[in-house]
């Protein structure tokens, strides 16, 4: 007996979908634990999860901890403004659109043609306010009006490393402008042994910011193994120790360093300008199997 039109239709969700876009090639990989969930694949390295159903479920252990920064932004359900670097297939956008609505955010993402295969195959909620800026993450926050954004994350890969010019002192100006006075900037880092880049941007930040926090996984914090860091700064005091309690409390638990402990972890590393700023490391190739 033949399938029915709902079960091919079933059949044909479940494929997954190849494709080649700006950086790379792009695979969308079907979820087989959550009927509507696909991971986002750029040459073999997940860039993003998403959840068509519940896109307030963050399946990457990064950006739960992104999700907890979030959380913690505004008091709950408040609306923000926000500006995502880096787009990947918008998880954090439809996150905050999910958990707050009415918010207003802009994503920037390089990569035309990743955007129109997640515009496609992803569709956003026809409520969720969200403007898609297909350029580079720096000149499109250049474009961000002065004092605009609640808040700044910044999850920016290419080849899965973050680009130079995104670790300077002279980004983290631009950051600043976009950002009301007491906003709040988040951004993904990956490094692994023996830390240099994750140090010299902590370092960079504090230049910049007058409160850190930095979540990440004690393996990754002892040098043991490549991983991210969720960098968190603002001007004003962060809520450290509930984004302590909710990064202890998750199913990949991470640790939260702030204060003393987290200017001693530097080494005294420099900050870093655009004259002397580098990618950052490429990751082992056994991160990806």
């Amino acid at each position: 007996m033949g399938k029915s039109r709902k079960s091919r239709r079933a059949s044909v969700a479940a494929e997954a979908v190849v494709e080649a876009v700006d950086g790379g090639l792009a695979q969308l990989i079907p979820d087989r634990d959550r009927a509507r969930a696909w991971t986002l694949l750029i040459d073999g390295a997940p860039q993003s999860h998403v959840d068509l159903d519940d896109p307030a479920f963050l399946s990457f252990e990064y950006q739960r901890r992104l999700g907890h920064v979030i959380d913690l932004a505004a008091p709950p359900g408040r609306p923000l403004t926000a500006v995502h670097l880096g787009g990947g297939a918008l998880t954090l956008a439809r996150y905050v659109a999910a958990t707050r609505p009415r918010s207003t955010q802009q994503a920037v993402e390089r990569d035309a043609r990743l955007v129109q295969l997640v515009r496609r195959e992803l569709p956003l909620a026809p409520t969720a306010r969200i403007r898609v800026r297909s350029t580079d993450a720096r000149e499109g926050l250049a474009k961000v009006p002065d004092g605009w954004a609640d808040l700044v994350i910044a999850d920016v890969f290419s080849g899965a490393r973050t680009p130079a010019h995104l670790t300077s002192t002279e980004f983290l100006d631009e950051v600043r402008r976009a950002l009301k006075p007491g906003g709040v900037y988040a951004a993904n880092i990956a490094d692994g042994p023996p830390l240099a880049h994750l140090r010299a941007q902590i370092s960079t930040a504090a230049a910049r910011f007058a409160e850190l926090a930095l979540v990440a996984d004690a393996a990754v914090l002892r040098g043991k193994r490549f991983g991210n860091a969720v960098l968190v700064a603002s001007d004003l005091p962060l809520p450290v120790a509930e984004l302590t309690r909710r990064a202890a409390s998750d199913p990949h638990p991470a640790r939260v360093e702030h204060g003393r402990a987290l200017t001693d972890f530097t080494g005294g590393a420099a900050p870093v300008t655009d004259a002397a700023a580098v990618a950052s490391p490429a990751p082992p190739a056994s991160v990806f199997r």
